[in-house]
């Protein structure tokens, strides 16, 4: 009971709790089973395409199963299908645990299982995404989108370098915990009470008109479109990621478990983050403080790349992963209120092949680049793209970059074409 007390509101509320569990333990499972792959990977041929492959594997399934997920999510039970694709992540999962067993040295098993991963992936993230919105109230929402970004990060903390240290001891043994807790995470969604529709809900009908409704709302609503396409080109050109175990192997001279650690820096800023908006959430100057952080994040990949200290290798990372955090939790709180629920499940499946174009597309692109520029250059470079993206988007989106408080886009007086206010609910 005293522990209780000392939680933020959000989390007594049984539901949102035990999904927060589960995306605590999917955190886990899934960073270590990349640190797993990223070396094994890397040790096969020695080489940063390879990385970028694994990533380009990853993304394929995306864009093809993206609008039939969100529209899964906006008319099944959504806890069902989120409970699906950690199913099948626990699959894929036990098939590395057998490749690694038996022949880890070829390497189409892992981009067969980085599809499948993939697949999971397009399943899953819609409907988990989307479930926040129906489990707690309005006026928690911020707080809500803050705690569940730090259970994820909570994971990524601790994964990355709990997956290097059983990996340095037997690859088998970091698959076979990263299967146990994937397997937790599923218990605990399907222990959420995810609750029914509202009487006068629409039931959005197959067909191509109803998959592509979210498309047309991101048209009209440059608060959403201008969000998701900043995330999508900031991390595509500024992230570096994908390859850390270059960086790790031949700049930074360290093993599995120092690539571990490496892994686990993002995931430690973006943790003292997200405690600290989930204390203390924004106020004010919401948009701009998006622009800033987006700016920051380039600022951090440049430093690293130049860095041949580990330490301060580890800390521009960190730092990435604090600004990171502080970007994402305004990104996804402002799409989750400016969206009308009908229709949220199609704008974030939308959102999810933009993320994960700036994830696996994006770790695909840096491979390319590292293979025909170096690596230093290539995160150098993204990292100066990144900058101007940042600073361009004040004039290419202004109604993102003059959002004061979140309250402002809830109550529909940021404007989702010019000057004229959308009220949440509004039909797709």
């Amino acid at each position: 009971m005293r522990l209780r007390r000392h939680l933020p509101p959000v989390l007594h509320r049984r539901d949102f709790a035990f999904l927060v569990v589960a995306l605590l333990a999917m955190g886990l499972g899934s960073q270590m089973v990349a640190v797993a792959v990223g070396w094994q990977v890397y040790a096969i041929h020695h080489s940063a395409l390879d990385l970028g492959l694994i990533g380009l594997f990853e993304f394929l399934p995306l864009p093809i199963l993206a609008l039939p997920a969100g529209h899964l999510a906006d008319r099944f039970s959504r806890r069902a299908v989120f409970a699906a694709s950690l199913a099948l992540a626990v699959a894929v999962t036990v098939g590395l645990l057998v490749v690694s067993l038996t022949d880890s040295n070829v390497l189409w098993p892992f981009l067969v299982l980085a599809a499948a991963t993939g697949i999971a992936t397009a399943l899953g993230t819609p409907a988990a995404r989307a479930l926040p919105p129906v489990l707690v109230p309005p006026e928690l929402l911020g707080s809500g989108m803050a705690v569940r970004s730090t259970a994820s990060q909570f994971g990524f903390v601790v994964g990355p370098a709990i997956g290097g240290l059983l990996f340095a001891v037997r690859p088998e043994l970091a698959y076979g915990t990263a299967a146990a807790l994937l397997a937790c995470g599923l218990v605990a969604v399907l222990a959420v009470r995810e609750p029914p529709p509202a009487e006068s809900a629409d039931v959005p009908a197959l067909g191509v008109d109803n998959l592509l409704a979210g498309f047309r709302f991101m048209r009209r609503t440059p608060v959403v479109l201008g969000a998701i396409t900043l995330d999508l080109f900031a991390v595509l050109f500024g992230g570096a990621v994908a390859l850390l175990p270059l960086f790790a192997s031949s700049v930074l001279h360290t093993g599995p478990f120092g690539l571990g650690v490496l892994r686990t820096a993002p995931a430690i800023g973006a943790l003292l983050s997200g405690v600290m908006l989930t204390r203390r959430p924004l106020r004010g100057r919401v948009g701009r403080t998006l622009l800033l952080v987006v700016a920051a994040f380039g600022a951090c990949m440049i430093v690293f790349a130049l860095s041949h200290s580990f330490a301060l290798s580890f800390a521009a990372l960190a730092v990435s992963g604090f600004v990171d955090m502080i970007s994402m939790n305004i990104r996804s709180t402002t799409i989750a209120l400016a969206t009308p629920k009908e229709v949220l499940g199609r704008v974030l499946a939308i959102e999810m092949v933009f993320v994960s174009a700036s994830n696996e597309l994006g770790a695909f692109e840096s491979g390319v680049a590292a293979a025909l520029l170096g690596a230093v250059t290539a995160v150098v470079a993204g990292g100066v793209v990144t900058i101007g993206l940042a600073a361009s988007w004040a004039f290419i989106f202004p109604a993102l970059a003059s959002i004061d408080r979140f309250e402002d886009v809830y109550a529909g007086r940021v404007d989702a074409g010019a000057d004229r206010p959308y009220p949440p609910g509004s039909p797709a």
